[in-house]
């Protein structure tokens, strides 16, 4: 009898084992380096609300913004790698901040596990109302016989360095007032503190109900929800090597069977044609991948960075 009942309890072990140990059995942090209401921080919500229902579980939207996505990485890189802490990465945490800064307290490569490429965000030249310019050209000239009198924001690592390309390539003197994200830059752009802001589609709606002018788009192609804006090359200016993008990522080490069930039903939701309706309208481009491609595209934008950082003659420390 004993022996039976130690096979019977040995059974039941084996079966319950793999029921209670399911993932996910609570709520999951999606920590995004950028404060609430900006391009990232909507594209998190508007992907987590379905990825939570095919997950069965909460997902938790924390924002932790500052240090070029550094706060954000480094909580990531540190917490436990069992799938209830993830990643909403963008190039400025992930290729930016290695870049622009030699403390970054984690390796975008060692310290992160890759689980899919969420998509593409779209950026615009955007320019206060009360600006004397109606084109990217009326812009430069503008600034060229007004040295050091206009300034402009930037929220973000592709700002930075679009702005930054920009005024090298067309020699402008313009001051930088730098914002921890979009969403409190657009205030100040809105009442003209700040003159103009290479920004993310976060600022499409006030552009529409004529609160901005928006004079170009970094996208290759022009925007469906702007479509008399043109591209940069349109405008006649270089368009940007690098690719302003998100992916998801948790910790390095996360179990494979964890990798695989995020990613198969992040590429589920990204597919959904009301998720991919909700990011159009940011101008954002869903766009779903592989755990290995978007690791493999994450490397290949870290070089693409240092190129255009070192091009650009942006500092570093």
């Amino acid at each position: 009898m004993t022996s039976l009942l130690r096979i019977a309890l040995l059974a039941v072990a084996f079966t319950a084992g793999p029921a209670f140990a399911q993932y996910p059995n609570k709520p999951i942090r999606l920590i995004v380096p950028f404060p609430a209401g900006g391009s990232a921080d909507a594209a998190a919500r508007i992907v987590a609300q379905p990825l939570s229902q095919a997950l069965g579980q909460a997902i938790v939207v924390e924002n932790k913004a500052g240090a070029d996505g550094a706060i954000a990485g480094d909580a990531v890189a540190k917490a436990a790698p069992d799938g209830y802490t993830l990643f909403f990465a963008t190039n400025t945490a992930m290729n930016a901040a290695p870049v622009l800064h030699k403390a970054t307290p984690y390796d975008p490569v060692a310290d992160f596990t890759p689980v899919g490429r969420i998509g593409t965000f779209g950026f615009f030249v955007f320019v206060f109302d009360g600006l004397p310019v109606k084109t990217l050209a009326e812009l430069i000239a503008y600034s060229r016989a007004n040295p050091g009198k206009l300034n402009y924001g930037t929220g973000n690592s592709t700002s930075i360095l679009a702005t930054g390309s920009l005024a090298q390539t067309a020699k402008l003197d313009m001051i930088h007032v730098p914002y921890k994200g979009d969403a409190p830059l657009l205030a100040d752009l809105i009442t003209g503190r700040v003159h103009l802001s290479i920004a993310s589609g976060s600022a499409l709606p006030q552009a529409k109900e004529g609160k901005l002018r928006v004079l170009a788009t970094l996208l290759p192609n022009r925007s469906p929800q702007l479509p008399d804006v043109p591209t940069l090359p349109e405008a006649g200016t270089a368009a940007l090597p690098i690719t302003p993008w998100a992916g998801l990522f948790g910790p390095a080490r996360l179990p494979r069977d964890v990798v695989e069930r995020l990613a198969r039903e992040l590429s589920k939701v990204l597919a959904q044609r009301d998720v991919r309706d909700q990011l159009d309208r940011l101008a954002f481009e869903a766009q779903s991948s592989s755990p290995e491609e978007l690791g493999s595209f994450m490397r290949e934008q870290l070089g693409v960075w240092r190129m255009a950082v070192k091009e650009a003659g942006i500092p570093t420390d």
